[in-house]
């Protein structure tokens, strides 16, 4: 394995707290790697310390075989990046936008590259408008396209599809496994969007409060867990009352309304089930569906966040 990003006990605290709590990473060239988690979790202070754009209190990191407080230029020259809060020269066109950093990193052919990116990231008709008149999404695509002008080895994204539509979130996406696939570019990306990250990462991180507390293929941190289901009840009380009732059951681990009037989703322990389910139709309840739930991100990621809470608590 060629090693595009290594971090090891690479730690940041401000005063007392941990926003960085000893994170190891060891992330392949060519490889589209997740960090998962809700705002506040530490994946932006991550990032900014492998940009060495703020110094890390202990642990060390290499990009490309590079500490990046010791030789910042030559790690910002192959990495390319985009904000979550990205900004351009708001009088000057996507295009122009585009061309003031090709001359910035010495870029030759640069209006060649820069007609190919725009029409990558889909702004090829709004090129000559005014950044200032372009929307959120459409910031968003000329952001990725800048990051993409000095061809980078590296491609760190955070949160990269904020305010992109359905439409144009799948084309992001392609457009980031092409990146990896054909040109053996190495994707960092943060999200809080399940369903975005489990589309194009190979692997995944899961960060609650600082703490990497998974990693590892979205189907292999699937494999490691107690196989769960969602069963669908349909009570004769009314839905307060029948939450009320399941909420009293110790193995039933999360409840959601149904899909039918009178309905609830309850997950349950595969271990558990066959008792759970037989007590309950005892007591008048019909069962409208069963369904695993161990290959869906969203119910790993659930799970890990409330047994970090329970030892925080």
């Amino acid at each position: 394995m060629t090693r595009a990003i290594r971090t090891v006990g690479l730690t940041k605290r401000y005063d007392a707290t941990a926003v960085v709590d000893r994170l190891d990473l060891d992330i392949a060239t060519g490889e589209v790697f997740g960090l998962l988690g809700p705002n506040g979790a530490g994946k932006t202070t991550t990032i900014l310390m492998l940009l060495g754009l703020t110094e890390p209190s202990s642990g060390s990191m290499e990009i490309l075989g590079l500490d990046p407080l010791r030789h910042p230029l030559d790690v910002k020259r192959r990495v390319g990046y985009l904000p979550d809060a990205v900004g351009f020269y708001d009088d000057l066109t996507g295009r122009q936008n585009l061309r003031f950093t090709a001359r910035l990193n010495r870029i030759d052919d640069m209006d060649g590259r820069i007609e190919a990116l725009l029409e990558e990231v889909g702004l090829e008709s709004a090129a000559d408008q005014p950044a200032g008149e372009y929307s959120r999404g459409m910031k968003q695509r000329l952001g990725l396209a800048d990051a993409l002008v000095k061809d980078p080895s590296i491609l760190i994204l955070d949160e990269p599809t904020t305010a992109i539509d359905p439409e144009g979130v799948a084309e992001i996406l392609d457009l980031i496994r092409r990146l990896a696939v054909e040109e053996q570019v190495t994707v960092l990306l943060s999200s809080h969007l399940l369903n975005q990250v489990q589309a194009v990462c190979d692997r995944v991180a899961i960060f609650v409060a600082g703490s990497v507390v998974a990693q590892g293929a979205p189907h292999d941190l699937a494999a490691e867990q107690v196989g769960h289901v969602r069963v669908e009840f349909r009570f004769a009380d009314d839905v307060d009352r029948a939450r009320a009732r399941l909420d009293q059951i110790e193995v039933v681990e999360d409840v959601t309304l149904g899909s039918v009037p009178n309905s609830l989703i309850a997950t349950l322990d595969v271990g558990t089930l066959p008792g759970t389910v037989n007590d309950l139709v005892a007591g008048g309840a019909q069962i409208v569906g069963v369904r695993r739930v161990d290959d869906d991100l969203d119910a790993i990621y659930r799970r890990y966040f409330e047994k970090r809470e329970e030892v925080t608590a």
